[in-house]
């Protein structure tokens, strides 16, 4: 897994799939490491089975490096999680896995993305304005009751400029995404 991880960006090979159950272990390792209140295996397993619901696992080789979710209302759809395991930080694994998941959501037939970020994850709001995210509000002590959370809305991805905007972030992922969705 450490020559995996030292991989050149330029050289990486990640897999876009759906989440499965054979995925929850290593979701589980990763929901540990980036989250101080994780999710438990019922609660992806339930997530999983929604019937409005999107997950989708990032795989360098046989290692589970990332994964997200979001979930479809009227014609929205509202992105749950995006988590990236630390160790593959600075390999765009975040990036490719909102790419899948803004796909999924233009072919849902979703009009706008939304979102929840910490106040102070300055990192991931950077990735999320590529997106055409904007901050819209502030959901006060979201997280664990202490930390703000900042509401954020990408508009109009259903438009040919959206896709426009898509296909400029993939041109700037190094290396090959394959995304193997249905």
């Amino acid at each position: 897994m450490n020559a995996l991880r030292n991989t050149d960006a330029a050289e990486l090979d990640v897999h876009i799939v759906p989440m499965r159950r054979r995925h929850l272990r290593a979701i589980l390792r990763v929901e540990k490491q980036v989250y101080p209140r994780p999710w438990t295996v019922s609660v992806f397993t339930a997530e999983m089975m929604a019937r409005d619901r999107h997950y989708v696992v990032a795989k360098v080789g046989s290692t589970l490096v990332g994964y997200a979710g979001m979930l479809y209302a009227v014609d929205d759809a509202h992105v749950t999680n995006v988590a990236v395991d630390p160790a593959w930080h600075r390999h765009k694994i975040g990036t490719r896995l909102m790419i899948a998941l803004a796909h999924a959501a233009r072919a849902h037939g979703a009009r706008n993305m939304t979102l929840e970020v910490r106040v102070s994850n300055v990192g991931a709001q950077a990735m999320y304005h590529r997106f055409g995210f904007a901050p819209a509000g502030v959901r006060a002590r979201y997280y664990e009751n202490t930390e703000d959370a900042i509401v954020m809305w990408s508009n109009d991805i259903d438009q040919a400029a959206y896709a426009t905007r898509l296909a400029g972030i993939e041109s700037t992922v190094n290396g090959r995404t394959v995304m193997d969705l249905p």
